[in-house]
């Protein structure tokens, strides 16, 4: 790249830079809260790679206050700016916009701001009221401010990714929204800047939200395989009688179970995760499970047992003082 890594502090600082480029490309923004880490940076490398070496990427650097609720982790939450403008330009940002409250929101908090609606007040919402409002809000100023052709977030916070795309559509910004999938650490767990808050043990017990995940796209890859097994035998036998002579040690069980789970299997899904949380709720440190919940990506709402297409199966829980989420996405196949 020709032009050299900026830090901008403040609203001017950041006009400055964007006016005084002289770059062709397109422009990227990657917004976060600091205490990047390498799912940031791949968010990073992956907006440089869509705009290309002639492109600009703008990282934003916000703790933003009006996203978190009444006992929430505003004061706890880690501030690391030096170590973040590290991470930002070796991962390839060209400047990193790091205002401060007063900045964002001269005269204290707005008046008028975003209502995330409905499916803002499913699932996170339900559990921290206000705060999609306020991610949406603040959502909203950065990208009038950065002014980017697009902007990328992580399918991690899925619902956080699917408002920002309605909100968007709805408003007409003129903006690609570009979901990065979740970067995992080796043994599973999402990362997050809240897994530092973790002791050994605890990090032991947050594994359940991600091993459940796997085990219930683990339990819908062996139901569509039985399925369509089954659906190979001859059309004078039944589903769960074609596949219990397929001769396989678990085929009886599953085909019980995917008889019993219905066409689309949705039921069993869920519950091939609720069983490893289950499980976890009775570890030393236990989990306490806020909510696990199979959804319709489009809203947000639970899928029936015979939904086809692309769902999300979404969970939250704590582990000590420290809330995680986690969420993977899932796609059922046409019913036998």
């Amino acid at each position: 790249m020709s032009h050299g890594f900026e830090l901008a502090l403040a609203v001017d600082d950041l006009n400055r830079v964007l006016g005084l480029r002289a770059v062709p490309g397109r422009t990227a923004v990657v917004m976060t809260m600091g205490a990047l880490h390498e799912g940031h940076a791949t968010l990073i490398r992956t907006a440089r790679a869509h705009v290309g070496r002639e492109g600009f990427v703008v990282v934003t650097v916000f703790v933003n206050p009006l996203q978190f609720g009444a006992g929430e982790d505003l004061d706890r939450y880690p501030r690391t700016l030096d170590a973040d403008l590290k991470t930002a330009e070796d991962a390839g940002a060209d400047a990193v916009f790091a205002p401060s409250a007063d900045e964002v929101y001269p005269g204290g908090k707005p008046q008028v701001t975003i209502a995330a609606g409905p499916m803002g007040e499913r699932l996170e919402g339900a559990s921290r009221p206000g705060h999609f409002d306020g991610m949406l809000t603040v959502v909203a100023k950065l990208l009038n401010l950065t002014r980017p052709d697009a902007a990328f977030f992580g399918q991690k916070d899925a619902q956080q990714l699917a408002l920002i795309r309605r909100m968007a559509g709805d408003l007409n910004f003129p903006v690609e929204i570009v979901g990065v999938p979740t970067v995992r650490e080796p043994d599973g767990l999402a990362l997050s800047s809240r897994n530092r808050y973790l002791s050994a043990e605890e990090r032991r017990t947050a594994l359940a939200l991600s091993g459940a995940l796997f085990a219930a796209r683990d339990r819908l890859t062996a139901q569509q395989a039985l399925r369509a097994r089954a659906q190979s035998q001859p059309a004078s036998q039944s589903r769960a009688a074609a596949l219990s002579k397929l001769g396989e040690a678990r085929a009886a069980a599953d085909a019980h179970a995917v008889a019993q789970a219905g066409p689309g299997g949705a039921d069993a899904v869920r519950a091939a995760a609720r069983a490893v949380l289950d499980e976890a709720a009775r570890a030393r440190p236990p989990l306490v499970l806020d909510y696990l919940a199979l959804i319709d990506p489009a809203d947000f709402t639970d899928v029936p047992d015979d939904h086809t297409g692309d769902a999300v199966l979404a969970v939250a829980a704590r582990v000590g003082t420290t809330r995680l989420i986690d969420n993977i996405p899932l796609t059922f196949g046409a019913p036998a």
